[in-house]
């Protein structure tokens, strides 16, 4: 438990985050999962990875944004943290392809005279492609990948294919709804079948494979020409093994600082009623996080 703590403390010192991604976390945003897994970026999961259709007067866009940030600590706290995230998006009339990766690690030491132990070690991408079929209607599909050594996971894959509906789509404000389906392929860790096993009396298969309805409900608005607020909850129904479901909800408001360089912060929320033996079903993540857009 104390190393749990002084990574989570790490983790918010350094961009915030507090840490995967569930599952599966951004076009407008970089935020997803387990409360041992807290990195400061996540690409994977719902929130504002769903579709975030551009305003009508820039349809046509090229945006690369990178965030980086790290911590150290020596003395009676010792710790070290790093975290960096990369976004691409391009949108071309009606054609819009998004990229996303983000990798977070960090070490802590409980006291003075122990050594440092990792307390978070994550890597995450996604890529997503929409076309907007018409005003209001966009049809995506969109592939995550992320590995998790504290979720256990060598790998988990998501594949969401869907439906986006515009119910506002104006230049500064947008409320949105999505629908569609949501394949996950999950690789275990060994060491984490292992810790079910000897807690449960159980061993976890090695792979598993999950299908589940998606729905999304977002919401951004551009409060002034300086900050932006973006707020979006996810809910996924394991289909037809019910008794598996999950709930994402994330927040966001950036403010632009001067140039290219804006202060982000967000509140992520990730809930599985299913998660792996001796891992927790909640997780909630704070981040705040100094973004450079080059193009």
């Amino acid at each position: 438990m104390k190393l749990k703590l002084a990574g989570l403390v790490a983790g918010v010192a350094l961009l915030g985050p507090a840490v995967a991604a569930a599952e599966e976390g951004p076009a407008a945003g970089l935020m997803q999962q387990s409360s041992a897994s807290s990195g400061s970026t996540e690409v994977g999961g719902g929130g504002f990875a769903a579709a975030t259709k551009p305003a009508e007067e820039s349809k046509d866009a090229t945006e690369l944004k990178i965030s980086a940030g790290g911590l150290l600590a020596t003395g009676n706290t010792r710790s070290m943290s790093g975290t960096t995230a990369l976004a691409l998006r391009v949108r071309r009339t009606d054609n819009q392809l998004s990229a996303d990766a983000a990798a977070n690690y960090a070490q802590a030491a409980p006291s003075p005279d122990e050594d440092r132990v990792t307390t978070v070690e994550n890597l995450q991408g996604k890529l997503r492609y929409d076309r907007f079929v018409t005003g209001s209607l966009a049809g995506f599909v969109a592939l995550t990948a992320r590995r998790d050594r504290f979720q256990g996971l060598n790998l988990r894959l998501n594949l969401d294919p869907g439906f986006a509906y515009y119910v506002i789509d104006e230049a500064k404000t947008q409320l949105w709804a999505e629908a569609g389906y949501d394949l996950q392929y999950d690789v275990r860790r060994d060491s984490a079948r292992e810790e079910a096993l000897a807690s449960t009396g159980q061993l976890p298969d090695k792979t598993e494979t999950r299908h589940s309805a998606r729905v999304f409900v977002g919401y951004s608005n551009a409060l002034s020409e300086m900050v932006t607020f973006k707020t979006g909850v996810e809910y996924l129904q394991g289909l037809p093994e019910t008794q598996y479901w999950r709930l994402n909800w994330d927040s966001a408001l950036s403010s632009q600082i001067g140039g290219n360089f804006s202060v982000a912060t967000s509140l992520s929320v990730r809930y599985d009623n299913a998660p792996l033996p001796t891992k927790e079903s909640t997780d909630v993540l704070t981040a705040v996080s100094l973004v450079y857009t080059l193009l």
